[in-house]
């Protein structure tokens, strides 16, 4: 069974006459279409029997490239309103009732279907699209778990590189034609030497490695549409006396919250399983962020492993498990691992060990 096919049985469970996609991430994982996306509207429309694209004329040769589905099209010098009732017509929703907008596509795409539809109920895409999303089906595990591979292979080749007085803008350089030379596009590179490490979101700079540094390394690339997304922690040379007590409370944190990671849990309870050992050990303070976001299309999507997060977690789901302690003026600490859930547990993607590496100074 198609996407297509998938997503109109969940329309019909859910009482929707239309979804309206913008470009983006759900627009690629449904049909594999990635058109080019400017201020020009564009929207893909499915009924329970139609589909078909609203589509700017500039775009539609190329599009047609990566579809045979119906285009609906419209120049600069006509506007997009009647293109988008014959549109409707053709989708049989001139008088749909309860409609599913892309809550990711411009406000003013949004706008121009609410026009169209002003008797409407509108909603989200999070009991429609977004639930399918959330659940990898085992193509989507096979990309993923290359991608992984990837990301171990491109950590390990920061790793041989690293010495003292790199700077950590090099580092990444390094990481980044590790991701080339698999034929991935690197995705983001962040590398916190020493106290930098104590921002979880680092701006990866000039500062260089020193002796005794300890650098916090989370990568990721892309393969086929999909990203990988890994953090481990190298020392150069000797770590801080205090980095090994951290380290295991970390790794303990992880564990608990892969203990926690169960069909039928609801997310925060994941996320409680991670920030109760960090407590207990009397660093609440400093796990400062999420423990984890669900990974696909999109590097950070649904579902958020959060303390308030109600989220009922299912088979199939793909999130990271990454809690860290971050001491200011000392260093970070995080480490991070992507999941799928399988019927008994959480599954790792990564090869790769959580241990420190050690790189001789």
């Amino acid at each position: 069974m198609s996407r297509l096919d998938v997503l109109r049985n969940t329309m019909q469970q859910e009482g929707v006459d239309l979804v309206a996609l913008g470009p983006g991430a759900h627009l690629a994982w449904l049909t594999g279409v990635r058109p080019h996306a400017d201020e020009r509207p564009l929207l893909f429309c499915i009924t329970k029997s139609y589909a078909g694209f609203l589509m700017p004329a500039l775009e539609a040769q190329s599009a047609k490239q990566q579809t045979d589905l119906p285009f609906h099209t419209w120049a600069d010098d006509e506007g997009p309103e009647a293109a988008f009732a014959d549109c409707l017509k053709a989708a049989g929703a001139s008088q749909a009732k309860s409609i599913v907008l892309d809550e990711t596509m411009r406000a003013d795409f949004a706008a121009l279907v609410q026009d169209a539809l002003p008797a409407s109920d509108r909603q989200f895409t999070a009991s429609t699209i977004g639930a399918l999303r959330m659940r990898k089906d085992e193509s989507e595990f096979s990309i993923l778990k290359r991608n992984a591979l990837s990301a171990d292979k491109a950590m390990q080749t920061a790793w041989a590189s690293m010495q003292v007085g790199m700077s950590e803008l090099d580092v990444a350089q390094v990481v980044r034609d590790a991701f080339a030379q698999q034929q991935a596009q690197p995705l983001f590179t962040i590398v916190g030497t020493g106290a930098n490490g104590a921002f979880p979101h680092h701006h990866t700079g000039k500062t260089t490695l020193q002796s005794g540094d300890v650098v916090v390394m989370d990568i990721g690339g892309c393969i086929d549409g999909y990203p990988s997304d890994i953090t481990r922690m190298a020392a150069m040379g000797a770590p801080p006396e205090n980095y090994a007590e951290i380290h295991a409370i970390v790794e303990a944190a992880v564990q608990a919250a892969m203990q926690a990671a169960k069909p039928g849990v609801k997310a925060h309870v994941v996320d409680d399983a991670a920030r109760q050992v960090i407590s207990n050990a009397g660093y609440g303070d400093y796990f400062v962020h999420r423990t984890g976001h669900g990974l696909g299309v999109e590097i950070h999507e649904t579902p958020y492993i959060t303390s308030s997060s109600q989220t009922v977690l299912d088979e199939g789901m793909v999130f990271s498990i990454e809690p860290g302690i971050y001491l200011p003026g000392q260093f970070g600490l995080r480490l991070e691992d992507i999941v799928i859930l399988r019927k008994d547990g959480a599954e790792i993607f990564s090869e790769l060990p959580r241990d420190l590496k050690v790189i001789e100074a």
